[in-house]
């Protein structure tokens, strides 16, 4: 393992943010990884997991404990089941089911970061979760002090959480296991209307799983939405918020808020969530509360792209994101009652 002491966090994160770890260990098989932690957790020390570093926010005075990189790796492909060592890069991950003429992921094409993450966050875009597809998760029980094997069913997955985002410290994910399906080339079903329309499909339509991915990929970097060094509107962590899912009776004194802003006419985005729910936009939110793209003229400002990404523009600093951050929440709450909530893990700060 290499070991690294006041180490730099920033480059490791995709908002290019937050100041430096006492120690940085990075890991490149399994055993250096549980061992890591193992370490850390008899020594009482903090620990801070980082992978692809796409869904993390760090304060400036960064971490004052072992900062462990999950750098491992491993594709293993067999039919139509797929295992994935957790320091996988995701997207690339993608672009190679779908060369083996496989569906089931391909809409989740351009999505950064690594394959340990998707089941914390439980991933998803343009229709399509990996909840739907993961048949297990292999992961190191901080607990219990052993390597676990956790079936779909007790992964709790719902909107972007499962059990080990509920439990954050508890687990730390080695491998990820799939079931994805030989559809002779051609995508799942599409289930996402934007998606349909850029295909020339109709939702419910199966499309040449490559063209799907190419589409996403399209799609995404038009949203500054692909990771791109050049080009700042992607230095984030893609949607800094999660789409609100309000009860009945959020959703109806939502809506009295938007006829009273907005006119008897407005009609805000509106999806069922189960049970009652009703999960509306957080992008639309953002930008009918007056926060349109490109808002702000400090270092850090909402996308030129997309108003769900927060970014650096190159001289950031944590606070200065987070400054943005808490206007944005607070401007959105204060035009329809809705409380945005942050999609990436924040470490040493808050909202």
């Amino acid at each position: 393992m290499q070991e690294l002491h006041d180490a730099p966090l920033a480059p490791l994160t995709t908002f290019r943010l937050g100041g430096p770890a006492t120690r940085l260990v990075t890991a490149t098989t399994d055993d250096e990884v549980v061992s890591a932690v193992r370490e850390a957790d008899a020594a009482g020390t903090p620990l801070l997991i980082i992978a692809g570093g796409s869904n993390l926010v760090i304060g400036d005075k960064g971490f004052d404990g072992t900062a462990l990189r999950i750098a491992t790796t491993g594709f293993a492909l067999s039919g139509t089941r797929l295992e994935l060592a957790a320091g996988e890069n995701w997207s690339e991950a993608v672009a190679r089911t779908v060369e083996a003429g496989l569906a089931g992921i391909e809409c989740l094409a351009g999505i950064p970061g690594s394959a340990g993450a998707t089941p914390i966050q439980n991933v998803g875009a343009y229709g399509q979760e990996v909840s739907s597809v993961i048949t297990e998760v292999v992961a190191y029980d901080r607990r219990s002090g052993e390597t676990v094997t956790i079936p779909n069913a007790e992964c709790a997955f719902s909107y972007r959480h499962s059990r080990f985002k509920a439990d954050p410290g508890r687990y730390v994910v080695l491998r990820v296991r799939f079931q994805l399906e030989d559809a002779d080339g051609q995508s799942a079903p599409v289930k996402y209307a934007e998606l349909a329309r850029t295909l020339g499909a109709a939702p419910g339509d199966r499309v040449p799983a490559a063209a799907a991915r190419e589409a996403v990929l399209k799609l995404r970097a038009g949203k500054g939405m692909v990771l791109d060094p050049e080009d700042h509107d992607t230095w984030s962590a893609g949607s800094f918020f999660t789409n609100p899912i309000l009860s009945a009776a959020e959703h109806e004194a939502f809506l009295a808020r938007v006829a009273e802003r907005l006119g008897p006419d407005a009609a805000p985005p509106a999806y069922p969530a189960g049970d009652g729910l009703t999960k509306t936009s957080a992008a639309w939110l953002i930008d009918k509360a007056g926060f349109t793209k490109g808002y702000g003229t400090g270092p850090a400002r909402i996308s030129t792209k997309h108003t769900l990404a927060l970014t650096n523009r190159g001289s950031a600093t944590t606070e200065d994101l987070l400054a943005l951050a808490r206007e944005v929440r607070d401007g959105v709450h204060a035009a329809f009652g809705v409380t945005l909530v942050n999609e990436p893990v924040t470490v040493g700060v808050s909202l």
